[in-house]
């Protein structure tokens, strides 16, 4: 599946619980192959890290493909001083959940340990 296609994917889809700590996935045979190529031609990561790096750079990607989708309310003026309207479309949503669950993220990683 292609990235672009995911987010229309999650859309129709949104169902199922999350896990709280950490990530474990499997990966298609193909996928795995895939990472075990980087592995080798990359000797000096860890395949964790180039899969942290890869849905970093995926979830890079996925934020840029969400479509802009305008809304009412002028925002701002561009340098010509047309209007600039607001994007009423996934990705201020997309941001603004992102950002609170970077603060929760943080908050955990800022308790001291007993």
């Amino acid at each position: 599946m292609k990235i672009r296609e995911l987010a229309q994917h999650w859309e129709e889809t949104a169902k199922g619980r999350l896990t709280k700590t950490g990530y474990r996935i499997h990966l298609d045979l193909e996928a795995a192959a895939r990472l075990a190529a980087l592995v080798e031609m990359y000797p000096k990561r860890q395949a964790e890290e180039l899969l942290g790096e890869l849905i970093g750079a995926a979830l890079e990607e996925l934020e840029a493909s969400f479509p802009y989708i305008q809304g009412q309310q002028v925002v701002a003026l561009d340098e010509e001083g047309d209007p600039l309207y607001e994007d009423v479309g996934p990705t201020p949503r997309f941001l603004a959940l992102s950002r609170q669950h970077l603060g929760l993220i943080s908050s955990h990683l800022d308790k001291p340990k007993h």
